[in-house]
Order: structure tokens, then sequence, then C-alpha cells
């Protein structure tokens, strides 16, 4: 009988052979750079539709233009918004969709689905139904003391570890909270040299980068081939400064072309960051998600993507 063990052993593939969209820029008749990679989103964004009627909201998230998914449920319940993946894997092809990542919370042993519990069933599970990366999205803010940031460093190697046997790539998504100092050390720093560069890579949420007062370019052209997901949501003039807390950032979050970021100026560098797919995530919206995602796509379609 076949255990888990030997399907790690079957599925020893390596991190190379990642699908990996064509990075391949041209400019219109305008001179602007377009470049070729598939609109994603982030369905954290939809939660409250997806919680209600998952395969209703996929139909309708596919006929705005999205092609790619990632989700944002698994952990506590081993299913994908309540079904098992050849389900949910049915789902998506049946709406022409693919869901290359997901975010997976850093739980406890107790917690199955997570990084700390039954994370190799959630890597096969992953694995089984086609996805190539995996994230971990949040450190809770109890476990964010400078010796906890070190047990993270040795838990996401592991992690990563068990994820490039299955062909996957494990990834650490930001917020704010991970450059506020701690004794004179940033997080985040640590986060980034002392991982392993090949295990764990990252998915740059560019609001926050951006509410932490740091430069997405900058952080790029530092950790060249790093950030290979990036979340894309644009960040409104507001007074409050929204770095001490995430929670008071949330308020700043809009649609993408509504805000102050330079879309065109960042994803000049995609190649320099190794980018493979981008997702719209878009955490609180001012009515119907489904009206935001779609002037964020259209965005996209008509200032990034060729």
């Amino acid at each position: 009988m076949s255990t888990r063990r030997d399907f790690f052993k079957q599925s020893g593939l390596l991190l190379g052979t990642l699908a990996v969209p064509g990075f391949l820029s041209s400019c219109n008749a305008s001179g602007e750079k377009r470049y070729d990679y598939k609109p994603g989103l982030q369905l954290y964004t939809v939660r409250e539709a997806m919680e209600k009627a998952p395969k209703e909201t996929l139909e309708k998230v596919a006929n705005i233009g999205y092609l790619l998914m990632e989700h944002a449920t698994y952990s506590g319940t081993e299913k994908f918004y309540g079904m098992s993946p050849s389900e949910f894997a049915a789902v998506l092809k049946q709406n022409g969709l693919k869901m290359p990542s997901g975010h997976y919370a850093l739980g406890n042993p107790e917690m199955k689905g997570t990084i700390l519990g039954g994370w190799e069933k959630a890597v096969e599970d992953a694995h089984n139904i086609g996805m190539k990366f995996m994230v971990c999205p949040w450190i809770p803010e109890e476990q964010r003391t400078l010796e906890d940031y070190k047990k993270h460093i040795e838990t996401f190697n592991k992690a990563g570890e068990v994820c490039k046997n299955a062909g996957i790539q494990f990834c650490y998504h930001n917020h704010n909270f991970e450059f506020q100092e701690i004794d004179g050390q940033v997080p985040y720093d640590l986060l980034l040299n002392k991982t392993d560069k090949d295990l764990v890579k990252m998915e740059m949420d560019i609001f926050w980068i951006s509410r932490a007062g740091k430069d997405p370019v900058a952080m790029i052209e530092a950790h060249p081939g790093r950030f290979v997901l990036w979340h894309v949501k644009d960040m409104s003039k507001i007074d409050d400064d929204g770095i001490t807390n995430v929670r008071e950032g949330v308020s700043a979050i809009t649609e993408v072309g509504n805000g102050v970021i330079d879309w065109p100026a960042i994803f000049a560098h995609a190649g320099e960051s190794g980018l493979k797919d981008f997702f719209v995530e878009q955490d609180i919206t001012p009515g119907n998600p489904f009206d935001s995602i779609k002037q964020s796509y259209s965005y996209l379609e008509e200032n990034i993507l060729s």
C-alpha cells in the first residue's frame, strides 16, 4: 500500500521544473512596456461569497477575466472551501481556472492542515491539485519576539524542504509588522537573510511594504530572484500613518490604479524580482467586492498586461 512517505520519495521533483509563465515584455504604440502574466486573484477578497457559494463565486470571478486563483482556506479543515482536492480541482477546471498558490496558517500540532500540524498531508493535497506555491501569510502577534522569529526561520526551512520534495515552492507573505525594529533588528531582514534562499521565497505584498515606508523596487534590487509572488493592491492617500499596527492601515487599501503606488515602475522589475505569478487582493472594499476586483482587473489589462 502506498504511504505518504512513498509519495514524497516518488514525487522528488526539482523546483527547476516549476511551470514559469513567460516573462515577456513588449511595448505598445505609445512605447509603454507590457507584460505577459495571467491575472490572479487572492480569494480572501471575495471570502464571504466563497463561504456561501464557492462554485458560483468562482464562475463569477472567471467571467471577469481572472485565470489564476490563490486560496485562503484549507488550514483547520484540510479541505478547499469545503471540497476535497479532487472536487475543487474539478470546479476550477470547469471554469477554466488554475490555482498555483494558497495560504496556510502557521498553526500548531493540534490544528491540522497547517505548517505545524499535518503539513505533509497539506503538501500532498496541494501537489495533487496542481499547486506550485504554498505560502505562510501571517505570524500571530503573540509569536513575534526575536526568539520567536529565530524559531520561525527553522520552521520555514523545514517546511520548504517538505515542499521541495513535492515540487512546490514555500513562501512567506509580509504585512508591515515585520519591519518594526526589535532590539535594533528588523524581523523581515532576519527572515530574508537567515532562511534558505532556495527553500523559502517571498510573496511580496506591495501595499504592506509601501505602508511600512519601504521601497518595493529597492527591496527587489537588494534581493533579486527572491520575490516570486506578489500581492497587488493599491494605497490611497489618508492622514493616519497606518504603520504601527497592521489593523490601522487596512483603511488605506484601494483598487489597483486608484492609489499612489507606481505600478508600471514596479512591474518593470518583475524579471529581476523572479516574479512567477501575482494576485490582486483587497482586504476590504468600499462596496461590492466584485466591483472592486473588476476595477483592478481593468486597470491591469489596460496598463500592465499584454
